[in-house]
C-alpha cells in the first residue's frame, strides 16, 4: 500500500500498526496521522532501532496491510 493510501486510511490502519508495534500508544498513533517519517521516528524511539531498521520495518508493514 502506498503512503497516500495509508494516510487516507490511517484510522483503519492504526489497529494494524498497534499490533505491529505494541509500545506505541493510541495518542502517538493519533499524532502520527499516517505520516511515514513520524511513524519511523516513533518506532525508532520506542524500540531503540537505527533509522534504517525502523524504515525497513515500517515499509514492510505498509506493504502487508
Amino acid at each position: 500500500m502506498n503512503w497516500d493510501t495509508v494516510k487516507g486510511k490511517w484510522k483503519q490502519t492504526t489497529g494494524s500498526a498497534k499490533a505491529q508495534w505494541g509500545k506505541l500508544t493510541d495518542d502517538e498513533l493519533t499524532q502520527i496521522e499516517g505520516n511515514r517519517d513520524k511513524l519511523i521516528g516513533k518506532v525508532q524511539e520506542k524500540y531503540g532501532l537505527a533509522k534504517e531498521e525502523a524504515e525497513k520495518q515500517v515499509d514492510t508493514w505498509a506493504k502487508s496491510i
